[in-house]
């Protein structure tokens, strides 16, 4: 299987069936891969011309299924679905696992003093943010002013929800406390996402036919789409900020850790890794998409029926495609 390579492999969607949970879980633990990080930019480059090239009926000579959907998960790693461009490489999905085992571990080892709440809320935070607007959904940009408001916005929010709940524990069992980093994270992530994505919630999404035509844009598609990532981005927060709290509170009063207390940041780093490996891909799979034939960069689709649209994107719907009663989004991650 050379250069007879089928030309009929629809690469726009994922190799796995995501009607299913498994399938969806597969995609994306392909997509969250933290090895993808690595990757030189000559290797996303040729991942680049092989997806394009294929798409546009170009196949590489020598080129197998396997080669051909390793190239579109590298390509899908790296650059927005929706503008083709190649993503800031922290903000990509592939970066997840090991910016977050590195920041979480130390938001949960260094939560006893204000400065360090302070500190790793507003790493976190400013992490968080760059990821946000990596991963927006639609091609409109952000101007430095709008993204720096809700840059300030969304971190003063996230630090005031930490120093706030931090307050309240001190008069709680000390195994309480160590929960306040992941409810600081949950509520933080409430008001972080919508901030870094309010021009969406502003100005709406690309919505799409079943044949990929776009066919305008809803801020009723943003609030749907916004709503399901921050229900994701707290679940992938609940294996890696609720499960290390609760072991490293047993290893603490034991021998071994008293005498080498060093050892206490990296061991939690360890272990948030490890549910973060597992975390992420399994919450990013939590809502189905529909299959439908979405242009070259769109990838997934999300749907809603036309009558939760805004009344005008209604009228335009009803007047440019009676037919359509669905339409499709990229919801982002």
């Amino acid at each position: 299987m050379s250069s007879d390579l089928s030309l009929n492999i629809n690469i726009k969607e994922p190799r796995w069936d995501q009607g299913t949970f498994m399938g969806r879980a597969q995609h994306f633990f392909m997509v969250t891969d933290p090895r993808n990080v690595l990757l030189s930019s000559e290797t996303l480059e040729e991942a680049r011309v092989i997806v394009e090239n294929y798409r546009s009926g170009v196949v590489k000579p020598g080129l197998t299924e396997d080669e051909l959907w390793r190239a579109k998960y590298v390509y899908d790693s790296a650059f927005h679905p929706d503008t083709g461009e190649k993503m800031f490489v922290i903000g990509r999905m592939s970066a997840q696992v090991p910016m977050n085992m590195t920041i979480t571990g130390c938001m949960l080892t260094f939560y006893r003093t204000t400065p360090a709440v302070v500190f790793w809320q507003w790493v976190n935070q400013s992490f968080n943010a760059v990821v946000n607007y990596t991963n927006r959904s639609g091609d409109a940009p952000m101007t430095l002013n709008q993204l720096g408001a809700a840059y300030v916005s969304a971190t003063s929010g996230a630090v005031v929800t930490a120093l706030g709940l931090k307050s309240l524990a001190t008069r709680l069992p000390p195994i309480v406390s160590r929960f306040v980093p992941f409810a600081a994270v949950a509520a933080a992530n409430c008001i972080n996402i919508p901030f870094m994505r309010q021009r969406e919630l502003k100005y709406g999404i690309p919505v799409m036919d079943e044949n990929g035509n776009r066919l305008g844009e809803s801020p009723n598609a943003a609030k749907q789409a916004i709503a399901q990532v921050v229900v994701s981005r707290i679940g992938m927060a609940v294996p890696a900020m609720a499960i290390p709290p609760v072991i490293m509170n047993a290893l603490e009063k034991r021998a071994f850790l008293k005498r080498f207390p060093i050892l206490n940041a990296p061991v939690q780093v360890g272990l948030v890794g490890l549910c973060l490996v597992f975390a992420t891909p399994l919450c990013c799979a939590l809502f189905p998409s529909e299959e439908v034939p979405a242009p070259p960069h769109v990838g997934r689709s999300y749907s809603m029926s036309v009558s939760g649209l805004e009344a005008d994107l209604q009228e335009r719907i009803r007047q440019s495609s009676p037919q359509t009663t669905t339409v499709y989004f990229n919801k982002g991650l």
